[in-house]
């Protein structure tokens, strides 16, 4: 049995991965922001553990870890999107979309690191985007910062590797959760069409993935796109 600790786990796609690790018997925690009725709800069906911690600041980043007994996986799914043209994003939303996309990776991560560190070896699994790939138009901010989590995890499987950590990162595509909640039905079924599977994802299809990734042993450094096929 692992102990796994997944960030933004109340909802969407990391919800669906604590179902996911719990099932398989693991011993879960999440951490989550504002979403307590949801946070409970998960921890009631799962038996995981909920921390209530705002991955972008650090000190409370570091107060969460201490809750921990110990770490084999660390899964940094905790994201937010703010979709608009660039020229008009107000420059708090622009740090804020950094802070917490890619500062609160680097902070879990860097936390994560005195327990793998001292077992040498370690998992961990970062949700990065198909806009981190290919860019998306009215989402610049969002591409960049999903672009940052994807060179991130790049350097730090080469950097961490010897230490025997491994560091993967899964870009889902159109995922039917709540970053979906406000686009129109049409877009939605227009999306559907271009994806050459024929239909959009669900969290369970990201969860999926990230349980591969942070279960093969000889994988590291990869990015895996969850997204239908509709980049490839």
């Amino acid at each position: 049995m692992s102990v796994v600790l997944i960030t933004g786990g109340s909802r969407g796609i990391g919800a669906a991965t604590v179902r996911r690790f719990s099932n398989a018997g693991h011993q879960v925690y999440f951490l989550y922001e504002k979403a307590h009725e949801a946070a409970a709800q998960v921890a009631a069906e799962t038996g995981a553990i909920p921390i209530c911690a705002d991955v972008a600041d650090r000190e409370a980043v570091a107060a969460a870890f201490k809750k921990l007994p110990d770490l084999d996986i660390l899964v940094c799914n905790a994201g937010i999107s703010i979709p608009g043209l660039m020229s008009m994003l107000p420059d708090e939303d622009w740090d804020r979309l950094f802070d917490v996309n890619v500062k609160g990776m680097y902070h879990c991560i860097n936390a994560a690191m005195p327990f793998f560190l001292a077992k040498q070896a370690g998992s961990v699994v970062t949700v990065s985007s198909m806009w981190g790939q290919v860019g998306g138009s009215c989402e610049a901010a969002y591409s960049a910062t999903k672009g940052a989590v994807i060179a991130l995890s790049k350097a730090l499987a080469k950097e961490l590797g010897p230490s025997g950590i491994r560091v993967n990162c899964v870009a889902p595509g159109v995922i039917l959760t709540d970053m979906c909640a406000d686009i129109e039905p049409e877009i939605l079924e227009e999306l559907r069409q271009e994806s050459p599977i024929g239909r959009n994802g669900t969290a369970e299809d990201v969860a999926e993935a990230i349980d591969y990734l942070a279960n093969a042993p000889f994988v590291t450094g990869q990015v895996l796109g969850v997204n239908g096929g509709f980049v490839i």
